[in-house]
C-alpha cells in the first residue's frame, strides 16, 4: 500500500435508513476499486463488512465496520454504519470521527425516518454530504420522487449532478451532468461505456445541468461573477466550485446508481476524491486541557503533538479487547507508550493496524486522519482521548443515551449467575448503551438497552463469544405498600414450653410519612417498662416484617413507628421474643391504617410526527397515562407524560409499529403513586394464590 499524506485522505461514513443498501454500496466500492477480487453480498453472507454471525444471520448491519480503498492516488477510509435506531449510539460515535458522509437513500422508499435522524447527526458534526440514490434498478424506482422527498423531509435543496438512464429493469446507466456524457454499464465491475446522451433525455439533462451550474456558481462569489458575465463555466471551474460548496455545506450533490450492479460507484469515488474534505480541510479539532475549561486546539499536522479519540471497542474472547481510534494530530508508531488523558493513565501500544472489515493490515506509522486499531489495551474504552502526556488534551466524547427497554435475565444453566454478570461487563466495554443492574426488591438481574433488537443481539453475542445462555423475561414491577392512616397497637408474644418461656410485649404508634421519606423509628419509652437491650429488637422485627409486606407481599415504605409502651418478664423475656412481638404489632397495625399499594411512575418523552399524534395520545390514555405537555419541533411533536411502569413493557415496539418506525421515546423513573383500587384488588388477590 502506498503512503499517503493527510491531504490525500478522505474519511467518510456510509449512513442512512436500514435496508437502503449501505453495506452493498461498501462492498461495491471495495470491488470496483480493486480492493476485493469478488463482490461481497449481504444476502448470501459473503459480505466483508457484515462479518459478525448475528449480521449474517439477520442480513442487516448491527455494528459499524471500517475498511479503506485506494482511488486516484487517494486513500478513502470507509465506515459502514447500521441503519437501525437500536444502534444510534454506534452510528453517532462513528460519525463523530469522520470528515464526510454519504447518505444512501432508497429509490422507492425515499427519505425515511432513520435517514432524517442520521441527517441531524451529520448536521451536528457539520459533515459535508453526498446523497446516493441507490437501487435504481428496483421496481417502482423514481428518481424525481426521491428528490422531492429530500426537499420536503430534509428541508434541503439538493443538487443532482447526474441523471439516471432508465429505471427499474430498464436502468442501464447514468448521465454525468458536468461532462454531459452518458455512461452505460454491462456488468457489475463499475466501468461504464461512454456514449452520447440519449435523444429523449437531452432536454431534461440540459435543464438539470443549468440548475446545477447555478447552484455551484451561487456557492462561490468569483464563479458567480464569471457565470453572470459568460453564461457558462468550464468543467474545471465546476469541479472547483463544487468542492467549495460541498465542504462548506452549501451544496448537497445527488448521484444515483445501483450498488449491486456497480452503477454510479466510480462517480461516487471520483466525487469523494475531488469534492469531499480532507482532514487538513477540516482544520483543527478542539478539546480541553484536562481538569480545566481551557480550550486546546490540535492542528491536523504531523508536527503537532499526538492526539486521537477512541470511537469503538470490540470485546473478543480470544484476541482480547480491540480498540478503534481516529488520529487527529501528530504521528504514532507501534510499540509506543500513549497517555490516556480521560483515565489519566499510560497505555502500552503493541502493533497498530488498519481495518479491513474483520481483518487487519499492519501499519508502520499513523498520521492525522488515519483510522486505525490496536489490541489489548487494559483500561481504554470508547470515548477516551489518547495523547502525548507532556501536552495532554481531552476531546468531548459522545454522550451515552439512557436505555429505553429492560428485560429480566436468568441463566439457562444453574451456577451461571456469576458468569452472567462478568459476561455482560465484557459486553458493556464494547457497547456502553448496555446496562446491567440487580433489582434488590425483586431479586432479578436486569439487562437494559436501546430496544428489543439491541438486547437480543447482545444475548446472541453472550452465547457465541462467552458460552453463556440466558432466558429473557418481563421484569417484575417493583410495587411498594404504604399506609394512609394512624393507629396504636399492641404486640404481645408469650410462649411456655415446660422450661424457660418466651415473653415480649410492646405497644407502638404507626403513622404515615411523606412519599419517599422511608422508615423512621422513635423510642419513646419512659421508665423501664421495656429494658434498653430489648428495644432495638422491636425495631428489627418491624423492619423484617415490613420487608415482606402485609397487604400483598411488597415492602412497606414511608411510615413512622413510635415505641410507646410495653412490659417484660425478668426470666422469660429475650431479644427474640421482643423481635416477634414487634413484628406481630406491625402486621396487625398496618391492616388498621388504610394500607395501599404504590406503583412506579415513569416520565416519558415521545417525539412523533404530526400525523401519528392521535394514535400516540390515544395509546397513552389506554395505558393510564397522564399527559403533561406538548411542544412543536418542526413537523414533529414532543409529548411528555407520566405513565405507570407496569403499562410500559413492550412500549418501544408498539410505538414503532403505530408510527411506522418514525417515533422515538425516552423514559426515566419519576415517582411512586397509589395504585387504583380495582387494580390493587387484583394484585392482592394474585398474591394470595
Amino acid at each position: 500500500m502506498a503512503k499517503y499524506e493527510s491531504k490525500a485522505l478522505r474519511n467518510l461514513a456510509i449512513i442512512g435508513h436500514g435496508g437502503t443498501g449501505k453495506t452493498s454500496l461498501c462492498e461495491s466500492l471495495l470491488f470496483v476499486s480493486g480492493k476485493n477480487e469478488r463482490l461481497g453480498r449481504v444476502d448470501d453472507g459473503s459480505s466483508t463488512m457484515d462479518y459478525e454471525p448475528e449480521e449474517q444471520k439477520k442480513h442487516v448491519s448491527i455494528s459499524s465496520a471500517a475498511n479503506f480503498v485506494e482511488w486516484d492516488k487517494h486513500k478513502i477510509n470507509i465506515v459502514d454504519t447500521p441503519g437501525d435506531s437500536n444502534f444510534t449510539f454506534d452510528i453517532k460515535c462513528s460519525m463523530s470521527v469522520v470528515d464526510n458522509a454519504v447518505v444512501v437513500i432508497d429509490s422507492v422508499g425515499g427519505v425515511e425516518f432513520q435517514t432524517q435522524k442520521v441527517w441531524e447527526i451529520a448536521d451536528e458534526y457539520s459533515l459535508p454530504r453526498i446523497i446516493f440514490i441507490n437501487r435504481m434498478d428496483r421496481e417502482r424506482a423514481d428518481f424525481n420522487k426521491v428528490l422531492e422527498s429530500i426537499k420536503t423531509k430534509l428541508k434541503k435543496k439538493a443538487t443532482p449532478i447526474c441523471l439516471p438512464i432508465g429505471a427499474e429493469d430498464k436502468f442501464q446507466g447514468i448521465i454525468d451532468l458536468i461532462a454531459m456524457k452518458a455512461y452505460t454499464f454491462a456488468d457489475n465491475k463499475g466501468v461504464g461505456k461512454a456514449a452520447d446522451i440519449p435523444a429523449d433525455l437531452i432536454d431534461e439533462a440540459s435543464l438539470m445541468r443549468g440548475s446545477m451550474v447555478e447552484d455551484i456558481a451561487e456557492a462561490d462569489d468569483e464563479l458567480m461573477n464569471k457565470y453572470l458575465e459568460a453564461g457558462e463555466l468550464s468543467a474545471e471551474e465546476l469541479k472547483s466550485g463544487l468542492k467549495k460548496g460541498v465542504t462548506s455545506g452549501n451544496i448537497i450533490p445527488v448521484i444515483c446508481g445501483s450498488a449491486v450492479k456497480g452503477i454510479g460507484v466510480t462517480m461516487l469515488m471520483d466525487l469523494a476524491v475531488s469534492s469531499f474534505a480532507s482532514p487538513v480541510d477540516r482544520g483543527p479539532v478542539k478539546g480541553k486541557k484536562p481538569g480545566t475549561d481551557t480550550v486546546e486546539e490540535r492542528q491536523p499536522s504531523e508536527d503537532a503533538p499526538f492526539s486521537a479519540i477512541v470511537f469503538k471497542t470490540i470485546a473478543d474472547p480470544y484476541a482480547g479487547r480491540l480498540t478503534l481510534f481516529r488520529v487527529y494530530s501528530g504521528k504514532l508508531n507501534s510499540d509506543t507508550s500513549v497517555y490516556n488523558s480521560s483515565k489519566k493513565i499510560a497505555e502500552k501500544f503493541g502493533h497498530i493496524f488498519f481495518l479491513e472489515g474483520k481483518n487487519q493490515k499492519q501499519a508502520e506509522i499513523l498520521i492525522p486522519g488515519d483510522i486505525a486499531g490496536v489490541a489489548k489495551l487494559k483500561e481504554t474504552v470508547t470515548g477516551d482521548t489518547l495523547c502525548n502526556e507532556k501536552t495532554p488534551v481531552v476531546f468531548q466524547k459522545v454522550a451515552v443515551p439512557p436505555p429505553i427497554m429492560s428485560f429480566a435475565v436468568e441463566p439457562k444453566s444453574r451456577g451461571d449467575e456469576d458468569k452472567i454478570a462478568s459476561t455482560i461487563h465484557r459486553l458493556t466495554e464494547e457497547d456502553p448503551t448496555i446496562v446491567f443492574s440487580r433489582n434488590v426488591q425483586t431479586k432479578e438481574m436486569i439487562l437494559s438497552g436501546m430496544g428489543q433488537v439491541h438486547i437480543e443481539v447482545n444475548i446472541e453475542k453472550m452465547k457465541r463469544k462467552f458460552g453463556v445462555e440466558v432466558n429473557l423475561n418481563t421484569p417484575k414491577v417493583p410495587y411498594f405498600e404504604t399506609i394512609k392512616g394512624k393507629t396504636n397497637v399492641q404486640g404481645r408474644y408469650k410462649k411456655q414450653s415446660g422450661g424457660r418461656g418466651q415473653f415480649g410485649d410492646c405497644t407502638i404508634d404507626i403513622e404515615p410519612l411523606p412519599r419517599g421519606a422511608g422508615f423512621e423509628f422513635a423510642d419513646k419509652i419512659v421508665g423501664g417498662v421495656i429494658p434498653g437491650q430489648y428495644r432495638p429488637a422491636v425495631e428489627k422485627g418491624i423492619v423484617e416484617a415490613a420487608a415482606k409486606g402485609v397487604l400483598a407481599g411488597y415492602p412497606v415504605v414511608d411510615f413512622k413507628i413510635s415505641l410507646v409502651f410495653g412490659s417484660y418478664h425478668t426470666v422469660d423475656s429475650s431479644e427474640m421474643a421482643f423481635k416477634i412481638a414487634g413484628s406481630m404489632a406491625f402486621q396487625k397495625g398496618v391492616m388498621d391504617c388504610q394500607p395501599i399499594l404504590l406503583e412506579p411512575i415513569v416520565n416519558i418523552a415521545i417525539e412523533v410526527p404530526d400525523e401519528y399524534m392521535g394514535d400516540v395520545i390515544g395509546d397513552l390514555n389506554s395505558r393510564r397515562g397522564q399527559i403533561e405537555g406538548m411542544e412543536s419541533r418542526g413537523t414533529t411533536q414532543v409529548v411528555r407524560a407520566f405513565v405507570p411502569l407496569a403499562q410500559m413493557f413492550g412500549y418501544v415496539t408498539d410505538l414503532r409499529s403505530m408510527s411506522q418506525g418514525r417515533a422515538t421515546s425516552s423514559m426515566e423513573f419519576s415517582h411512586y403513586a397509589e395504585v387504583p383500587g380495582n387494580l390493587a384488588s387484583e394484585l392482592v388477590q394474585k398474591s394470595k394464590v
